[in-house]
């Protein structure tokens, strides 16, 4: 199923930077711009709670109704906070219909591996497509049947079949999938040492919100 067109209301922003989109962040809103098509690059605000709903369900494709007149835009680039959860800015881009573009879609492994009858485990490596195709033919996700890979079975994104008129960006021997036997490794410790824990975490550089409306309001 190709991906709809989605109907988002916007409002054009007067006041540029930091301080400005700090303001509207905390009335609900998201900064947001609109390029392309060799147009002026069009400042303007949307609905937070609505473009997090959207994003989360993967759309891609809008109709952007700004006082009255409309464009069809795609989304370009969702900027988060460093922590990955507070939405901070997105890119629109002028799109014609008929035209191609580049996106991201999820793919979506589906079945049950024969080999898992014998002690493999599907592990999906690659979760999603760089693909590019026409703007109408865009696919909401990818999806591809495992049922038949067996132990040991590697799955290549030359494997995939991919709708008409999709094309993948990426590496054709790249590796999407494996069925492989899990091996559990017991490493015993080295006599003396003594184990120190690991702290995973992100660094909150030039995720900031100020850095993402810097580099938004230059486009």
């Amino acid at each position: 199923m190709a991906v709809q067109t989605i109907k988002l209301s916007a409002t054009s922003r007067g006041e540029l930077g930091s301080r400005a989109n700090q303001r509207l962040r905390k009335t609900g809103n998201v900064p947001a711009v609109v390029y392309g098509h060799k147009a002026a690059v069009l400042p303007i605000s949307v609905d937070k709670r609505q473009m997090m709903s959207h994003l989360n369900k993967g759309a891609h494709l809008f109709d952007l109704d700004l006082g009255g007149q409309s464009e069809t835009v795609l989304i370009k680039e969702a900027q988060y906070d460093h922590l990955g959860i507070e939405l901070l800015h997105v890119d629109f881009a002028r799109v014609s219909l008929d035209e191609k573009v580049e996106v991201t879609v999820p793919l979506e492994l589906k079945g049950t591996p024969k080999g898992e009858a014998d002690g493999g485990v599907l592990q999906q490596i690659i979760a999603e497509l760089e693909i590019e195709c026409r703007v109408l033919d865009i696919p909401e996700v990818i999806r591809h049947n495992v049922s038949d890979m067996a132990k040991d079975d590697v799955l290549h994104i030359k494997d995939l079949k991919l709708p008409d008129g999709v094309r993948c960006l990426q590496d054709e021997d790249l590796l999407v999938a494996t069925v492989k036997e899990i091996q559990e490794e017991q490493v015993a410790p080295t006599e003396g040492e003594t184990a120190e824990p690991e702290v995973i975490g992100r660094v909150a550089d030039e995720d900031s919100a100020e850095a993402t409306d810097a580099k938004a309001e230059k486009k």
